[in-house]
């Protein structure tokens, strides 16, 4: 069956999200390995669509009341929010903490970059042999370890010593496709606009999981949000949610309205918990222009998504977590033990972890990128995030130069475009994106 191994990765990767979902899928598993078991002979693609097509009628499952992927039944469900904390002026200050955000989301990213997919335990013993543990620098580039264990050749350019630039990764890329949406469709852009620009801007190869099935979707004719659905079983992975950024950064104070643009973002690739990661996380940075108070931030998240979806009662687990405990070790054990059987790149796990590493980061952004990626899982992403938000809360000035300066403001992107960048500049842009934003719209009360 070698040759229709993409097949079998759907199919099953189906299997696995419909269970997480409450669906019952035992018997069709039961029937799929069967099919697995056999030896090769004749058709085997015909057998495996027909399974895949039984799990695609399946019903919403038993967590499908609670966990809408439409707008207006999001919204329903969530919990009381502020939804506009309050006018923001687009100032100096603003773009400070603009600036801060695109410089904290490189550093966070280049610092997990090299150790991309690597569980907690291989990072520590790579770290270790390094003579880098406690981490206080970028990643290390070390030869030798008993077990071969190194970052990749071309990661090199990511690690302690040999960073010049920000170099290319989709959690960088995506910020940047977003302003160029949002500078030239406004804030009415539409899904469909995203859409047409990751087609005309990105080549199939640069985008992965989910993003890879919807751009195909799109190639193909499907638009927004089929494009998210048809056979994508990434669709709650955590594509959406690092691409969050942008929205936040350009509605500051205005948690409602970041997490719409987020969802019309998100819908392009992503249902459910995937849509909630990138409003959580863009409503989260909203809040972050306004407030240094990590509690508050992550309670503004919350109120924008559905209040009893599983990535609401993971970050309230987390919180509580992180009550009992400083020691962000012994809370990412408790996150691993109930999370950790979701894939090392859901939006789920992921998510909590970087609330871990916010809040017992206690306001230090090395600290928080540092914690965000030794835990493992998607380290680029949760690095990347975590620094976006301490970027915004701190603003670049209060950056340290270690983690800042080595950058040199430069960013290289697969963007057509875009392929080299000064993050000053996007924060400019930025900034007078937002105050676009902020002037469209009644002042708060």
């Amino acid at each position: 069956m070698a040759d229709n191994e993409e097949l079998i990765a759907t199919v099953r990767s189906e299997v696995v999200l419909r269970r997480e979902q409450g669906s019952d899928v035992a018997e069709i598993e039961r029937r799929l390995e069967q099919l697995l078991g056999r030896e090769a002979t004749g058709d085997t693609e015909t057998p495996l669509l027909a399974v895949l097509h039984e799990l695609e009628a399946l019903p919403a499952g038993s967590l499908g009341p609670l966990e809408p992927s439409a707008l207006e039944e999001i919204q329903a469900l969530r919990p009381d929010g502020p939804r506009r904390m309050k006018t923001v002026a687009a100032d100096a200050a603003l773009l400070d903490r603009i600036h801060g955000a695109w410089l904290g989301r490189a550093a966070g990213c280049a610092l997990g970059k090299p150790v991309e997919g690597w569980p907690k335990e291989k990072i520590d013993s790579y770290l270790a042999f390094a003579g880098a543990l406690p981490l206080d620098d970028y990643i290390p580039l070390a030869e030798g370890h008993p077990d071969g264990i190194r970052p990749e050749w071309y990661l090199e350019n990511c690690t302690r010593g040999q960073i010049a630039f920000m170099a290319r990764d989709d959690d960088m890329d995506y910020p940047v496709i977003g302003l160029h949406v949002i500078e030239n469709h406004g804030p009415d852009f539409t899904s469909r606009h995203v859409g047409n620009t990751w087609l005309s801007r990105f080549t199939y190869y640069t985008v992965y999981t989910a993003e890879r099935v919807a751009y195909r979707n799109l190639v193909n004719g499907l638009q927004p949000p089929q494009s998210a659905s048809y056979r994508n079983p990434y669709r709650e992975w955590i594509g959406a949610q690092i691409r969050a950024d942008i929205w936040g950064w350009v509605s500051p104070g205005w948690p409602e309205r970041t997490a719409e643009f987020a969802f019309r973002d998100a819908v392009i690739s992503h249902t459910r918990n995937g849509i909630y990661g990138e409003m959580m996380i863009a409503a989260m940075l909203a809040a972050a222009a306004v407030t240094a108070d990590v509690d508050e931030i992550i309670g503004v998240g919350l109120s924008e998504i559905p209040a009893n979806c599983r990535l609401a009662e993971a970050v309230r687990d987390t919180v509580g977590w992180c009550r009992q405990s400083d020691d962000w070790e012994q809370v990412y054990g408790w996150i691993k033990d109930k999370y950790g059987h979701y894939s090392g790149v859901h939006t789920i796990n992921n998510a909590a972890l970087v609330v871990s590493a916010l809040l017992l980061g206690r306001g230090d952004f090395e600290r928080t990128i540092v914690i965000a990626v030794r835990g493992g899982w998607d380290t680029d992403c949760n690095g990347a995030t975590a620094g976006s938000l301490m970027g915004m809360i701190l603003g670049a000035a209060a950056l340290p130069e270690k983690w800042v300066g080595v950058l040199n403001d430069r960013l290289m992107t697969d963007i057509r475009g875009y392929q080299e960048c000064r993050l000053s500049e996007l924060a400019g842009r930025t900034h007078r994106v937002a105050a676009r934003v902020l002037g469209d719209g009644d002042p708060a009360d």
